[in-house]
């Protein structure tokens, strides 16, 4: 594991979440956006803001910020306004992975979080992206049940696209 391998794969992750937003959130009725539903988090709308939310609060700690309270769902029925706060945190978190040095990966970034002081911070970083993963499967299928054909979300495919060379 190194520090280009991490930039890539959150390559990944920011280019998905662009593409989902782009490609099936954007086009959504209102109605459809904040619909509720009882699978997983909830509608559209609070998928998408659980995502923004957990993508923050693991930079804002890894960067050394203060924490901020959760964004409630409710307050963004307004797409624009979420999407410029993602940019926001997507900001941070490129502000993070620009500085990031391969002998950090091996270090414990939380010593003084008891639930999460044993943890190295390539298994941090990893985590992240995987739960983006879940979330976004998450989202395809809410999207599906609100009548919207989407395509996969693979990092293959990515892969597939952004090949990595070898050294």
């Amino acid at each position: 594991m190194n520090v280009d391998a991490i930039r890539h794969f959150y390559g990944y992750h920011f280019g998905m979440n662009r593409y989902i937003w782009e490609q099936y959130i954007v086009p959504l009725s209102q109605a459809q956006y904040v619909q509720a539903s009882t699978y997983s988090i909830g509608s559209v709308r609070d998928q998408l803001v659980h995502m923004v939310n957990v993508d923050e609060t693991w930079f804002r700690q890894l960067g050394g910020l203060d924490f901020i309270d959760w964004r409630d769902p409710k307050a963004y029925a307004d797409r624009d306004i979420l999407r410029a706060e993602w940019d926001q945190v997507d900001q941070i978190m490129r502000d993070y992975l620009a500085d990031l040095r391969d002998e950090m990966l091996v270090t414990q970034p939380f010593p003084d979080h008891e639930e999460d002081k044993d943890l190295l911070l390539w298994q941090v970083l990893l985590h992240v992206v995987n739960h983006g993963t879940d979330h976004r499967a998450q989202l395809l299928r809410l999207l599906n049940d609100l009548g919207v054909r989407t395509g996969p979300q693979d990092y293959i495919f990515y892969a597939y696209e952004q090949p990595v060379k070898s050294s």
